[in-house]
């Protein structure tokens, strides 16, 4: 038997069988939530421990051996016969936003899981040890800075990060003791020394674009840069009544002019660009607004075409702003760059599906995930999975069985290339 019918050799029903738990699993999790009628599970919480000792479990019976990090991220292995032989990473988060979907993060440790399980099944022997990471942060909802766990194991941890403060003023260094983590170990948990031969990570899309072209995973080119601003425009604020429109200074007026900009911008330069809050103050409806402010995401997986038009939009603001008798400030407070997936993956990647019967199909991620942090530290992979309409952080969030099962087919074959 040749090694590709080795790993095509779990029947259609062995994979569909998997699917199914990984989706009977992903149910499960979403009944540990801290939330009455939905899903959160935040770090460093109770919900994230019941969450660990359930996902441990799974990895036991799959074989693995079990630990939890000095980060309170949970592991799993698979080793190899050689014990010096280099480590491939399959993971993703196992937090969630508030009032989340059940498949963000979630699908991609269980569907590794169930990959280790199937080809331990099937007798397949690998040269490199597979470890499955489940990650504590990913969307960063507690203390809010996001990929805490990831960042952890990345080597990439700052220790200012222990004087975060959730919303109860509960300190990130509190919590690590009340979890049962010691904050002066934080270092034991970075893998940047590690000999790692790639970080694999399957993920559903949280877009659309796979549904619209009909097709169940997509191969991830690179994962868009983001910079984040804050815009804050002061006016005059007056009477609705008595001040002439020849003579107002109206920072809700500029802002819309700006807004349209924004949105012609993006379209033209092929980035995307999100004006996500608008406040106005003192916002009263017999009021001229005195103030207005809101933010802007901007995102593309080429950051100096993103940088060109972030320089393009301040550029119109300012202009509209000096026109209109408005001072504009502006602050940011996120800059990630873009992060390239190695090339070498995603041809194996390719190779993959191919060998297994699946279509071929290649796009950027506009969202953030666990992989970013690992840029210019590990090589990194995605594949994304078809989800229903393309939405995500939302308890809508749906996947299909089979693109389940396609992914677990994708992922089996692509560490048997690899």
């Amino acid at each position: 038997m040749s090694e590709q019918e080795v790993f095509r050799r779990p029947s259609e029903s062995a994979f569909q069988q998997a699917a199914l738990r990984v989706y009977d699993r992903c149910e499960s999790l979403a009944s540990v939530s801290c939330l009455p009628n939905g899903v959160g599970r935040y770090y460093l919480t109770p919900e994230h421990a019941a969450c660990n000792q359930r996902v441990l479990a799974w990895m036991s019976e799959a074989g693995m051996e079990t630990w939890i990090d000095a980060a309170g991220n949970c592991w799993g292995r698979w080793a190899c016969d050689n014990p010096d032989a280099q480590t491939v990473i399959l993971g993703s988060h196992l937090d969630t936003v508030a009032m989340a979907g059940k498949y963000d993060g979630i699908l991609g440790v269980l569907s590794a899981i169930e990959v280790v399980e199937l080809l331990k099944a099937e007798g397949v022997t690998l040269p490199y040890h597979i470890d499955v990471v489940g990650f504590g942060d990913e969307e960063g909802v507690r203390f809010g800075t996001t990929l805490l766990g990831s960042a952890a194991v990345a080597g990439r941890w700052q220790n200012d990060w222990f004087n975060l403060t959730d919303e109860n003023g509960v300190t990130l260094a509190e919590a690590f003791r009340q979890f049962g983590l010691t904050p002066e170990e934080i270092g034991s948990a970075n893998r940047a020394r590690d000999d790692i031969k790639a970080y694999l990570e399957l993920h559903i899309e949280q877009g659309p674009v796979l549904e619209q072209l009909g097709l169940p995973l997509g191969i991830v080119t690179a994962i868009a840069g983001a910079r984040r601003f804050r815009f804050t425009l002061k006016g005059l604020a007056g009477h609705a009544g008595t001040v002439p429109m020849s003579m107002r200074r109206d920072p809700l007026t500029a802002a819309a002019k700006i807004l349209t900009e924004i949105e012609n911008l993006a379209i033209a330069n092929s980035v995307v660009a999100t004006v996500g809050k608008l406040e106005v103050r003192p916002a009263a409806v017999n009021v001229i607004p005195g103030e207005c402010v809101f933010t802007l995401d901007i995102r593309s997986s080429e950051d100096a075409v993103r940088d060109k038009t972030v320089s393009a939009i301040f550029a119109v603001a300012e202009a509209f702003c000096e026109s209109s008798g408005i001072h504009l400030d502006t602050e940011e407070f996120h800059h990630a760059d873009a992060v390239e997936c190695a090339a070498w993956l995603q041809t194996k990647i390719e190779q993959s599906l191919r060998e297994v019967d699946l279509p071929v199909h290649s796009l950027m991620s506009g969202a953030g995930h666990d992989a970013m942090i690992f840029g210019g530290v590990f090589d990194i992979a995605m594949l994304f999975v078809r989800c229903e309409k393309g939405i995500s952080h939302n308890p809508a969030e749906a996947v299909d069985v089979a693109d389940v099962k396609a992914g677990l087919q994708g992922f089996a074959r692509l560490l048997g290339n690899i």
